[in-house]
């Protein structure tokens, strides 16, 4: 066993006194020893019930012949950082989620590990660290906190987010927002749409890294603890087995889980961390791949924000095994690839079907012909920029505008707030990317302030920083290079016309080419924003959005 290093042969008592210390006995130390890598915390909705979901876990390990031995690592709650400058820390903590995972498994020589997450940034984290490390493993995720009740209808956070420009306009009362801010999220679990935590967990069903039904289960569901055991009880399996991370993480896993991400019309985010997991399981993968899959793949949901149906019913109408059962249908899953469950993708869909079509509509009948994420590039974003296609209003194709130019989210929000911003503006938030911003925040309280005034269809907003799962209207982000490399996006002006063309999918800066090479001889490099501390690190070492974010030293050739 891999854990031998650290308590077999005579050089090893001391080691082993220590683990006795902990109250280990030979027997315990006999069996493979399993790390149980959990993001715990009482700062984050979706991590507070994980405790208990680390118990089941261990129960199920203890059950299969295991040691389990569970150590901690951080996590952020994406919706509480949100609009100030917490959120410049959310990218940036999935490479210190990956590295302290790593530091812990590879000093102790664990022979198996179990990821515990829920949120945003902790999942794909989570998922890096599992394709670098490379050992058996499996993730078990939270689950999806259940919607809201408000006034007769279902709600989650987003609802709230966007009800601030509403009741600031008079038409909502505060004590109606209060009751609102009071029943959207009814107790523990990841945001109940199809955000970015949601998708993550969703997609790590996909690649094959969890169990079925581990993306979608409720929160408070029974099933949740059952999975948990479960995924205990197989870790234990893979270990012996000598199955890896690698063996399942492959291509074909990428491009399932890019199908399963356009069926859902999922986060912006996923394009990001999809591509940093991939670099560390060392598969090559490319913004062209989201975007021929786009081409190729219907979309199938929609989920809130974009529609009115949350996790709790897509888990209802069979998970994401359903969906790839359809996908299946149009030859966009490959079925014979392994999965954690030790079985392939087609044993787990051969019994699955789909349970409400209201949920999950048919290949042949669905929602878009397309994807619901579509690459775009063009003179503003030469290496690409990510829209959320399916959360734009199915009547918007195209959109020209003057450019309203605003250094930082901070500036954009006032001047919506104040009433600056008109329809037909197509609003510029620059500076804000992975070196610039640093850490490339995410613009809900943007997206969201337009989209509780009304202006979502009326307004477009291009940024080189990020979109929550949350956001929707006509919103791109990811635009590469970013203004902090000098990219186009920071040779705008205010009054430049900025064309967006969905169906040729560009995103174009309408300025004569002699007018932009003059500008780009007078650009000045911004002033570095932190000059100590983790944030200056990351600044100096975090490369364009078009490759996942990831720091410099990962990029291979």
């Amino acid at each position: 066993m891999r854990s031998d290093i650290v308590k077999k042969g005579i050089e090893r008592a001391p080691h082993r006194s220590l683990f006795k210390a902990l109250g280990l006995t030979d027997e315990e130390l006999s069996k493979p020893l399993i790390g149980i890598a959990n993001s715990w915390s009482e700062l984050i909705p979706g991590h507070a019930h994980l405790r208990e979901i680390a118990e089941a876990v261990k129960s199920g390990v203890r059950v299969a012949g295991g040691t389990p031995l569970e150590f901690n690592t951080i996590g952020l709650c994406d919706g509480i950082i949100m609009g100030h400058d917490g959120m410049r820390y959310s990218l940036p903590s999935r490479e210190l989620i990956a590295d302290s995972i790593e530091v812990v498994v590879n000093s102790y020589h664990l022979d198996g590990v179990v990821f515990i997450g829920s949120c945003d940034k902790i999942v794909p984290g989570m998922l890096m660290a599992m394709a670098r490390l490379n050992i058996p493993s499996i993730f078990v995720a939270g689950g999806p906190m259940l919607s809201g009740k408000f006034q007769g209808r279902e709600v989650d956070l987003h609802d709230v987010f966007e009800a601030v420009a509403v009741a600031k306009s008079g038409r909502l009362s505060l004590s109606e927002l209060k009751m609102l801010e009071d029943s959207a999220c009814p107790g523990l679990g990841s945001c109940a749409g199809m955000f970015t935590a949601n998708t993550m967990c969703a997609l790590s069903e996909a690649l094959g890294a969890s169990l079925p039904g581990n993306g979608t289960a409720p929160a408070v569901s029974s099933e949740r603890i059952r999975i948990a055991k479960y995924s205990g009880m197989k870790v234990v399996e893979l270990v012996i087995s000598g199955v890896r991370p690698r063996d399942i993480l492959t291509r074909e896993a990428f491009l399932d889980a890019i199908a399963v991400d356009m069926a859902l019309g999922g986060s912006t985010n996923t394009v990001l961390h999809l591509m940093a997991i991939a670099k560390e399981a060392g598969v090559h993968l490319t913004l062209d791949d989201f975007d021929e899959l786009s081409e190729k793949t219907p979309t199938l949901c929609k989920l809130s924000p974009a529609g009115m149906h949350h996790v709790q019913d897509l888990h209802e109408a069979g998970g994401i095994l359903a969906i790839m059962r359809e996908l299946s249908k149009k030859g966009l899953i490959h079925e014979k690839r392994l999965t954690a469950s030790l079985k392939t993708v087609g044993e787990l869909l051969k019994d699955v079907r789909v349970m409400r079509t209201d949920v999950i509509r048919s290949v042949d009948d669905p929602i878009l012909p397309r994807g619901g994420l579509m690459i775009l590039k063009g003179s503003l974003a030469p290496e690409g920029a990510v829209i959320k296609l399916s959360a734009v209003a199915s009547d918007v194709t195209y959109f020209e505008g003057p450019a309203k130019v605003f250094n930082g989210e901070e500036e954009a929000v006032s001047a919506i707030l104040n009433g600056e911003v008109v329809k037909g503006d197509v609003i510029i938030i620059r500076y804000e990317g992975p070196k610039g911003g640093p850490g490339m925040r995410e613009m809900l309280t943007a997206t969201s302030l337009l989209a509780g005034s009304g202006l979502d269809k009326d307004v477009a907003l291009i940024t080189d920083g990020r979109f929550s799962g949350a956001s929707r209207g006509l919103a791109i982000g990811h635009v590469s290079p970013e203004a902090a490399e000098g990219g186009p996006i920071a040779l705008v002006e205010n009054g430049d016309k900025v064309v967006i063309d969905i169906k040729n999918k560009r995103l174009d800066l309408v300025v004569p080419q002699d007018v932009i090479k003059e500008r780009s001889s007078k650009w000045v490099p911004p002033t570095k924003k932190f000059k100590a501390g983790y944030l200056s690190r990351y600044s100096d070492m975090a490369t364009s959005a078009s490759t996942g974010a990831v720091l410099k030293e990962l990029i291979r050739s």
